[in-house]
């Protein structure tokens, strides 16, 4: 099946990569940010105004240029300055995740280049979002980040994360450990918006803990053209009621591989989990891999992929799921195709022409009501999806 094995998608030699990147100042004032940088910022929802924000951590190649917390509720801080911080930290690092799982976390283990710590502390309900941003400006670099986020026990807080490159930059790579622990009655919402090259290549790796009747809201959006990607985090329900949603929206331009997924083990009764996604490709290749294992009686999930092929490319939506023990409660629901020719019939009787049509119901399609969104970022995406139709037509 075409690019499906196609080993120059799929295989990163880490020795194509320098780890080493020249360091950069910390930049007290964002505003002295160049404008260059700071409109790629904006693409992926962090704002360097920090207007209706709890804190920020921006991280350029593999130097901490700017980490603050405005709320007294959140730590927003560099990973290596964690863990001088708090000694109880390395109890968790690695805790979910094996350096030895791929030779990217191996990377990420033996060569790390800083990362965040984002932690809410108990109670605290933050009212704004905190934002930060992984930034690669150095061509050739792989960028190898160790980033920590704990929600602690009946706090709620909301991530948002953008990742993206120098508008320069031809050759680069971005390998991310994420590790994510919620605790007992906490609700995080994680928003993670790559506006990657033509020719990055990202290799997240994210584990997610959840406790109790604690909830994880995980969002991704991918509308640019990126080398090649591939993340699949895996969740770990691990608490009576716990739940966990994950919402995805995929667009791959042609040259484009996106390999995107996410597992979710319900351990515990009365866990819930979601998975949805929504893919378009306009020449590239999309794989949508969902997973769920329900290992007690009184779990449920479901899972759902819809996919729209635009112009050749590959579509090819993987949804799994196993169950253990009687009592489990999982669906899926996966279609591939074409806009429906009566959909863009009809949309022409009320007096749009076809290419207007057509736009009309990409956009409609694209357009996913993500949960826990702020409205400054809901517009900003609404305004990137209108984009990116209009591109793609």
């Amino acid at each position: 099946m075409r690019h499906l094995n196609d080993k120059s998608k799929t295989d990163v030699e880490l020795d194509d990569y320098q780890s080493a990147a020249r360091p950069h100042d910390y930049v007290d004032d964002l505003t002295r940010i160049a404008p260059a940088d700071a409109g790629k910022w904006l693409n992926t929802g962090v704002d360097i105004a920090e207007k209706d924000r709890a804190g920020t951590f921006i991280q350029k190649d593999c130097s901490v240029i700017h980490s603050q917390a405005k709320d007294q509720g959140v730590e927003v801080m560099g990973i290596s300055a964690a863990l001088k911080k708090h000694d109880w930290l390395k109890d968790y690092l690695w805790k979910h995740i094996s350096p030895e799982k791929d030779k990217f976390t191996e990377a990420a283990h033996t060569r790390p280049h800083e990362g965040y710590f984002i932690r809410s502390l108990p109670g605290v309900k933050l009212a704004a979002p905190v934002q930060s941003c992984l930034y690669i400006a150095q061509e050739g670099l792989s960028q190898n980040v160790h980033n920590m986020v704990i929600a602690e026990e009946n706090s709620e807080m909301h991530i948002i994360t953008g990742c993206s490159t120098s508008p320069h930059l031809v050759k680069g790579l971005h390998v991310g450990v994420s590790e994510i622990f919620v605790k007992k009655g906490a609700v995080l919402h994680f928003t993670m918006i790559h506006d990657w090259g033509e020719s990055i290549n990202v290799r997240p790796r994210t584990a997610i803990h959840v406790e109790a009747g604690g909830v994880i809201v995980s969002n991704y959006i991918c509308l640019r053209p990126v080398g090649s990607l591939q993340m699949a985090p895996v969740t770990y329900l691990d608490g009576v009621g716990a739940v966990g949603r994950f919402n995805s929206i995929l667009v791959a331009a042609d040259g484009s591989y996106l390999d995107v997924g996410a597992t979710v083990h319900l351990n515990y009764p009365e866990t819930r989990a979601e998975i949805i996604s929504r893919a378009i490709t306009v020449g590239g290749t999309i794989i949508a891999r969902g997973e769920m294992m329900g290992k007690v009686a009184g779990c449920k999930g479901h899972l759902e992929c819809k996919g729209l092929l635009l112009k050749d490319g590959v579509m090819h939506a993987i949804p799994e799921l196993a169950g253990f023990v009687p009592g489990v409660e999982m669906s899926h629901e996966a279609a591939v195709g074409k806009i429906d020719q009566r959909e863009i019939e009809y949309l022409m009787a009320r007096g749009l022409d076809e290419e207007e049509a057509v736009s009309t119901i990409v956009r409609g399609f694209l357009s996913v009501d993500i949960e826990g969104l702020p409205p400054g970022l809901a517009k900003e995406i609404d305004k990137a999806v209108t984009e990116t139709q209009k591109d793609m037509m």
